[in-house]
């Protein structure tokens, strides 16, 4: 069902999904700018507007982001997806290599796709995925998702021994991962 609200006369456009799985409502912006609202069972609409209002500035922010981040990055088209399947693919193969030298972890297939949400994912199956759109990254960018999905093949969570694995190879990662998630990427 998609809805809308203004908040700080700003007008945002949502979806919701309801999920019987679902224990709580949850707010997700995904990397085009869509705003989906996952909705549990028993939860009402006006239970909804307010925790969109509660979280407003958080939203807001990554409203922003995004729209700065799609100016950098193109909209994720299956063209653009097929034109840099290959290269993305190649790019992640040598990141994979040079830092499993250190972890030494082993893992099936790597896939690249053409995901809206996320950079990467790590499968149970240890199947590496990767967000062809990463090649539009900074290189410690690139660099700091790699390390994060090889880092769930020993780590299946985000633990505090989760976040020392990544730390071995990239010590900076706290200021990577804030980039990646508040402040817009640079250069």
């Amino acid at each position: 069902m998609n809805k809308s609200i203004v908040l700080k006369n700003k007008k945002v456009n949502y979806k919701v999904r309801q999920s019987k799985r679902a224990k709580r409502l949850r707010l997700t912006v995904c990397c085009d700018g869509s705003v989906i609202v996952t909705q549990p069972a028993n939860v009402d609409f006006n239970n909804i507007e307010s925790f969109i209002r509660i979280k407003a500035d958080w939203l807001l922010e990554k409203l922003s982001f995004f729209n700065n981040l799609e100016q950098k990055l193109p909209k994720g088209n299956y063209e653009d997806y097929l034109k840099n399947k290959q290269k993305t693919l190649n790019l992640v193969i040598d990141g994979i290599e040079k830092f499993n030298k250190v972890y030494n972890f082993k893992f099936n297939k790597i896939n690249i796709r053409n995901q809206k949400t996320r950079w990467g994912s790590c499968s149970k199956k240890r199947n590496l995925n990767f967000n062809y759109r990463i090649i539009y990254l900074p290189n410690r960018a690139i660099d700091y998702i790699i390390v994060h999905e090889l880092c769930h093949l020993k780590e299946f969570n985000h633990s505090r021994k989760f976040w020392n694995l990544v730390e071995r190879t990239i010590p900076n990662y706290l200021d990577i991962r804030k980039e990646l998630k508040n402040k817009g990427l640079g250069g």
